[in-house]
């Protein structure tokens, strides 16, 4: 790829030798959970039976733990990591020790958790709901999975800390902003999972209790549930706001706007986790309806976003002499990996985002809740918006991070696998979606209920899934040959760790952004009244605690 005349700013080389070892354990989980993923599918086409014994849950349980936490965990603190030092400054010995040591403690966990779900003891799907009971070591996995995250994110925030210490009064670099952002919303969400992890699962697994409150384990995850999705989500937006403009030779609309839209994202996101359960019995519907609004209100700075993304791109088209409504849209930079395959994941996001308002509605969530319709809309928003964005993110990092150049085949090569898992991912998500709305539940393998009329409507759709889940698993075998080549086989040379400036050169962000007292007061006030008052009435009014049980 051609770069600025003018010298590259490199990551420093330690840094990048992190950043590096978390992208091959987020690759390796990505082989891994692909191919459970392709099994999955063939499975439900009723067409295919899985060898050895292998139950159909347990690769179900190995797809979501590996794509849904291992893979996008730690793809996320690499990119940030490398994000931060790129405009923050080098880590300093303390942050690079830190951000090691949750390394080591997340990859430790990944092989504890992974272990026992080969061992199929621990089938209990990626949500791990209660009562179904899992080896104790699982949980205590997804607890140095945790537990490391925190000590990683603390890396970033220790250096983003020391670049505020010697620029006083001075906005931070937005990447390092929203980055920090990033890892504030992750810490402050998983201690719902860590709480359900240790003072529950833990101590019922190992045998220490004999029963479990599913409802308040069930709340305590989807506390953590629903602000993982914006975990995935907001790394993707990075690249939308900070790095694209920049790739295409635009400028980012503003610089304010962006801050402010992550800011609206760390408040809303969190206090939410009530409208996964919108069918749960024992959550009064007051509380139900409130944290319904709170999940409305992210639409606010997901229309700022769609909003600033459009105005770059049609001010760089108008630059360039585009003429008309649409004239802008020729003019992007079609024929470069670096921008197209992010912005498919950004189109893909419209009907995930519409997809994800149906989901959040009471009244017509009732129809699609328990059924597939719920898989089609995760895999448009995370496997396609989100994946797709790190996939672009990879063919620019990897090479800058290893030395090595983007050739014009492996750019080439980047923007074929885009196009290969848009059309596996329409095929497959497209199917689900309407199979949902047949009435075909999700988590379940294939079935025909005794040969029922309803049940045997869905085998196409099911077959389509296998088909598109083929595809899908072919784009997994080119992302991973490219990964490959740009972090070992690549011609030696300087890739660009492309960072966009603001439109409007003398913008300032108002310091008011980087008042943690304030964001976080009002998170926290936010999270007590949305939950409080339920979680003691869920305690109070529990009903008898459940025994665990194994169904595989």
């Amino acid at each position: 790829m051609i770069n600025n005349a003018k010298a590259i700013v490199k990551v420093d080389s330690k840094d990048a030798k992190l950043s590096m070892a978390h992208f091959f354990v987020a690759f390796g989980a990505l082989a891994i959970g692909g191919l459970m993923g392709l099994l999955q599918t063939l499975v439900r086409s009723g067409k295919f039976e899985l060898p050895f014994g292998i139950g159909y849950y347990q690769i179900l349980t190995a797809h979501g733990v590996l794509m849904g936490l291992v893979l996008t965990t730690f793809f996320i603190m690499g990119f940030q990591y490398a994000a931060v030092s790129r405009t923050a400054g080098p880590h300093s010995s303390a942050a690079r020790r830190t951000g090691w040591t949750g390394f080591w403690m997340m990859t430790a966990g990944t092989l504890m958790s992974g272990t026992m779900i080969l061992l199929n003891e621990a089938s209990v799907l990626y949500t791990f709901y209660a009562p179904l009971k899992a080896h104790w070591i699982f949980y205590l996995g997804l607890t140095f999975v945790v537990v490391g995250s925190w000590v990683d994110g603390i890396a970033q925030i220790m250096t983003y800390a020391k670049w505020r210490k010697n620029h006083p009064g001075v906005p931070s670099p937005l990447l390092s902003f929203m980055a920090v952002i990033n890892t504030v919303l992750w810490i402050v969400a998983t201690l719902g999972v860590a709480a359900t992890v240790l003072f529950q699962l833990l101590p019922w697994s190992l045998g220490l209790v004999d029963t479990v409150d599913v409802l308040v384990s069930r709340t305590l995850f989807w506390y953590f549930g629903h602000p993982l999705v914006y975990f995935w989500l907001l790394p993707a937006y990075m690249c939308w706001y900070a790095v694209v403009p920049k790739i295409i030779g635009g400028k980012i609309f503003s610089d304010s706007l962006a801050r402010l839209s992550f800011i609206l994202f760390l408040l809303f996101s969190i206090p939410v986790g009530f409208h996964h359960q919108l069918t749960e019995p024992g959550i009064d519907p007051a509380w139900k309806f409130f944290q319904v609004i709170l999940t409305f209100m992210v639409v606010i700075p997901s229309l700022m976003t769609a909003f600033s993304l459009f105005a770059t791109f049609e001010r760089y088209g108008r630059s360039k002499g585009a003429t008309g409504i649409l004239g802008w849209f020729k003019v992007l930079p079609w024929n470069d990996a670096r921008f197209i395959v992010p912005f498919i994941g950004m189109a893909a996001f419209i009907p995930a985002g519409a997809g994800g308002i149906i989901n959040a509605s009471n009244q017509m969530d009732q129809v699609v809740h328990n059924t597939i319709w719920v898989t089609g809309h995760f895999h448009l928003t995370a496997a396609t918006s989100v994946i797709l964005t790190f996939f672009g993110i990879s063919y620019w990092l990897i090479p800058h991070l290893t030395g090595r150049k983007l050739t014009k085949k492996m750019n080439k090569l980047g923007i074929i696998q885009a196009w290969v898992w848009f059309i596996g991912m329409a095929f497959m998500s497209g199917s689900m979606h309407i199979q949902g709305l047949l009435g075909g539940p999700r988590r379940s393998s294939f079935s025909t209920y005794g040969d029922s009329k309803q049940a045997l409507e869905w085998i196409p759709y099911q077959i389509a899934q296998a088909v598109g889940g083929t595809i899908l698993f072919i784009g997994i075998i080119l992302v991973l040959v490219i990964f490959i080549n740009l972090a070992f086989f690549a011609p030696k040379g300087d890739e660009e760790f492309p960072v966009g400036e603001a439109e409007n050169s003398e913008e300032r962000a108002p310091m008011v952004f980087e008042n943690w007292k304030l964001w976080l007061g009002i998170l926290t006030a936010l999270i007590l009244f949305a939950y409080t008052i339920p979680f003691i009435d869920i305690i109070q009014n529990a009903p008898p605690g459940s025994k665990g049980f194994r169904t595989w």
